[in-house]
């Protein structure tokens, strides 16, 4: 088979609609299928990633626009023509293509595959379907009715979607895979992890979320402020980068919190997994969710987690139960409390997480069920569904 992975975000970007397609093609090339990527430029500044699995052809995402470009949609038409020819190198010959998300480069491709009788597969992260509106001149509804299979990335993403009138036959939840370097460790491991990470503190708070408004971290640092008035011996660190690093940089100066909180930047999965084996807890306050890869991540390392109640944590929480904590979100009180109780009383993971992840979030299972997907597309099985 050869399979056409078209994104707006690929490594080096970290994005969740970056690292699947990524994780597709190697699961694909292991399988002895040929892959090829379409995708945007990369948006985030990041050491050089590891080779994807196949050639990848970039297109420039959207630039600065003029008043009058946007009105005549100058560039729109002028990005669509390139998107279309770097179609026309790279997935001419392709038995299926792999949409990843939304925007202008998975309208247009929809468009090119079906004028070519390309089946599609297209899977939604959260952002399309929390942001949809639908509109008089719809590509990105057009594309959604085209695929021959939607993927969700959690089962209440694929309920709103349904609740906006998006119900169609052929869909299915898959969720994130969790890589096995997400793992629970003994308790002299985390000991020397502590000691590399340079944390002194007896006990740690961690958060892996881009520094943007949706991800809540000016709740997190007002909220660390009180943990830290009733338990002094404790770290936050903030794993991420964004626009809003020196914002929150500038608040925990006036919190007088600046030698408690690490900002780590944007670092390898390697070191985010010794962060979360040597965490006690993660905190999650962001204000909307799909379903954050991240704190399966870290309960996959026996941390377990403080969410917000946007659909995400409810989620988890339905999935993982009392090893995923969910309070209001924007509530500093309450994440606070929560945030000290976990401290206080530091607990790790049930097996029944652990083993919930292995069914649902791990590798093998991902890879199961989106090569079950491409299956039906070719032979026409039953509709799947929730």
């Amino acid at each position: 088979m050869r399979i056409c992975h078209v994104s707006p975000h690929l490594p080096p970007d970290q994005a969740a609609n970056a690292l699947l397609p990524a994780e597709l093609g190697e699961w694909a090339r292991a399988r002895g299928h040929d892959v090829a990527f379409v995708a945007q430029e990369p948006t985030q500044g990041r050491a050089a990633s590891a080779p994807l699995a196949g050639p990848v052809t970039r297109v420039p995402a959207r630039g600065q626009r003029s008043a009058l470009a946007r009105v005549l949609k100058i560039d729109t038409w002028r990005r669509a023509r390139v998107i279309r020819e770097a179609l026309d190198r790279t997935a001419a010959r392709a038995d299926l293509l792999h949409l990843h998300s939304n925007g202008l480069i998975i309208e247009v491709a929809s468009a090119w595959a079906a004028r070519r009788n390309i089946p599609t597969v297209l899977t939604l992260y959260g952002t399309e379907i929390w942001h949809y509106r639908r509109r008089w001149i719809d590509p990105f509804t057009r594309a959604y009715r085209a695929a021959r299979h939607v993927t969700f990335y959690s089962a209440r993403l694929l309920d709103k979607a349904r609740a906006l009138g998006l119900d169609r036959p052929n869909v299915s939840v898959v969720y994130p895979a969790v890589r096995h370097v997400f793992m629970d460790v003994d308790r002299a491991t985390r000991a020397d992890w502590r000691m590399d990470l340079g944390i002194a503190e007896s006990r740690v708070i961690l958060n892996v979320k881009r520094l943007h408004e949706l991800a809540g971290q000016k709740y997190l640092l007002d909220a660390f402020a009180q943990v830290v008035r009733s338990y002094g011996d404790v770290r936050l660190v903030i794993c991420g980068t964004g626009p809003l690093r020196q914002p929150l940089e500038d608040q925990a100066r006036a919190l007088g919190l600046t030698d408690k909180i690490t900002f780590a930047g944007l670092v390898p999965n390697e070191k985010v997994a010794r962060y979360a084996g040597v965490a006690d807890v993660f905190a999650l306050p962001s204000l909307l969710e799909a379903l954050p890869t991240v704190a399966v991540e870290s309960l996959a390392a026996g941390t377990p987690v403080v969410s917000a109640d946007h659909p995400g944590g409810v989620e988890l929480h339905d999935i993982f139960g009392d090893d995923v904590r969910v309070v209001p979100k924007e509530n500093v009180d309450d994440l606070a409390r929560a945030l000290t109780s976990a401290i206080v009383s530091p607990q790790r993971t049930r097996p029944a997480t652990a083993e919930s992840i292995r069914n649902y979030f791990s590798p093998a299972a991902v890879e199961a069920k989106y090569f079950g997907v491409y299956e039906q597309v070719f032979q026409g099985g039953p509709h799947a569904q929730r």
